[in-house]
C-alpha cells in the first residue's frame, strides 16, 4: 500500500487559532460541513426505526432503493432498476475504498480534486494521476477514472459533450468511469447532468457508475447517507463485495434516508439558504479583492486575490475568517482559496462585515 499523505487540514490548526481569536469569534468557512437543521420528516423517520434489533440489509429496503430511483427519474431525467441501488455510509467510504473493490492498477482523478480520489488509489496500491485530460493516462490501461461535476473544490460544471467524450473514451478501454454527483442539485449559473443521463451515456449504463450524498442536499452529514447506481454488473460485484466485509447501512439511516429522498420540499428549501448565502458572500469577497473562478455550481468559492494560498488564508485569519488552501485539492491550486457557503446566515453576515 502506498504511503498516506499527512490530513490536509491538520495544516489549518494555526490559522484556526488565530480565528478563534478575533474578538467577535471565528467565521469557519474552511469545510463544508452542514449547520441547518436537520428535516423534520428525516427526524421522525429516524427515531420511528429506532426499534431495530435485528441485522440491516447491506443491499438496503426496497423502499430505500425505490425512492433514489424515484428522486433521480423525478430531479434528474436518469432512469435505473432499484435494484441497481447500493447505499453507502456515506459517500467518502465509498470514493476511498472503490479503487480496493476494484483491484484497480492505474486510476485517474481530476487535477483539481477532492483528496479522497488519491487517497482510495494509495489504499489499493494503485497508480495514482492527476490530470484534467484522458490522453494524459498514456498508453497504459486504466482501471479507473473519477469524474467530478459540480467539482469539488472549483465548483466547476462538466456540459455533457465532455461527458460524452469520457464515457466513449472509457468504453472503448474497458475502464470503469466513476462520477462523483454530490453536489448535483446545487447548480446555480450552470446546471449540472449526471453521467447517466441518456445524453451523456446513450440509455446505457455499461461501465458508469453515479455517486450521490444526501449530506448537502438534506444536511445528513451526520447520518453518512448516500448511494451508488449504474452499471447492474458492477453493483451487483459491489453488494457481493460489501456483503463479506460488513458495510451496512443501520436501519434507522435507512428509514431517514427513504424518506429524505422522498421529499423534494426540504431540499428547496435548503438551496433557497445556499443561494441566499452565495449572493451576499460573493459581492463582498469581489469587493475586497478576490476574483471567483468558475464556482457555478456546488457550495463553494474558488477565490484568488493573485497570491500564494497560504497569505490569502493568512490574511482572512486575521479577521477571523478561516478558508481552505487551494492546494489542499492539488499543486494546480497554489494560488487559489477554497471558501464554503455552509455558515449560518449570521456567520456569513459576520464575514461580509469583516471583509469591508
Amino acid at each position: 500500500m502506498n504511503k498516506l499523505p499527512d490530513f490536509p487540514w491538520d495544516r489549518l490548526e494555526p490559522y484556526k487559532e488565530r480565528a478563534l481569536a478575533h474578538p467577535d469569534g471565528i467565521v469557519d468557512l474552511s469545510v463544508g460541513t452542514p449547520v441547518d437543521p436537520v428535516p423534520q420528516i428525516v427526524q421522525e423517520a429516524l427515531t420511528g426505526a429506532a426499534d431495530s434489533p435485528g441485522y440491516p440489509l447491506t443491499h438496503g429496503t426496497k423502499a430505500l432503493r425505490e425512492a433514489a430511483a424515484g428522486w433521480l427519474r423525478r430531479r434528474h431525467g436518469v432512469t435505473v432498476d432499484q435494484q441497481d441501488v447500493l447505499p453507502l455510509i456515506g459517500s467518502k467510504e465509498f470514493v476511498a475504498w472503490l479503487p480496493t473493490y476494484l483491484g484497480a492498477g492505474r486510476v485517474v482523478f481530476p487535477e483539481l480534486a477532492y483528496p479522497t480520489y488519491d487517497v482510495g488509489a494509495r489504499l489499493a496500491g494503485a497508480v495514482a494521476t492527476a490530470s484534467d485530460s484522458t490522453l494524459a493516462a498514456g498508453p497504459e490501461h486504466v482501471d479507473l477514472i473519477w469524474v467530478n461535476s459540480p467539482g469539488n473544490p472549483t465548483g466547476r460544471v462538466l456540459p455533457a459533450e465532455h461527458l460524452r467524450k469520457v464515457v466513449s473514451w472509457a468504453r472503448e478501454r474497458g475502464t470503469v468511469v466513476a462520477s462523483d454527483e454530490c453536489y448535483i442539485e446545487l447548480g446555480w449559473e450552470e446546471q449540472p447532468i449526471s453521467i447517466l443521463h441518456p445524453d451523456v451515456c446513450g440509455g446505457s449504463h455499461e461501465g458508469l457508475l453515479a455517486v450521490h450524498s444526501l449530506s448537502k442536499r438534506s444536511n445528513l452529514a451526520g447520518y453518512r447517507a448516500g448511494f451508488v447506481t449504474g452499471d447492474p454488473v458492477l453493483v451487483k460485484r459491489l453488494l457481493e463485495t460489501r456483503k463479506h466485509a460488513g458495510m451496512i447501512m443501520p436501519a434507522p439511516v435507512q428509514a431517514a434516508m427513504t424518506a429524505a429522498l422522498g421529499d423534494d420540499e426540504h431540499a428547496d428549501r435548503q438551496r433557497e439558504r445556499y443561494g441566499a448565502r452565495r449572493a451576499v458572500l460573493r459581492p463582498a469577497l469581489e469587493r475586497a479583492g478576490w476574483t471567483i473562478d468558475h464556482s457555478t455550481a456546488g457550495l463553494y468559492f474558488w477565490a484568488s486575490n493573485g497570491q500564494n494560498a497560504w497569505d490569502q488564508v493568512a490574511k482572512l485569519s486575521e479577521i477571523g475568517i478561516l478558508v481552505a488552501p487551494g492546494e489542499f485539492y492539488g499543486s494546480a491550486g497554489g494560488r487559489h482559496i477554497r471558501i464554503a457557503v455552509t455558515a449560518t446566515d449570521e456567520r456569513i453576515g459576520a464575514a461580509v462585515a469583516r471583509l469591508q
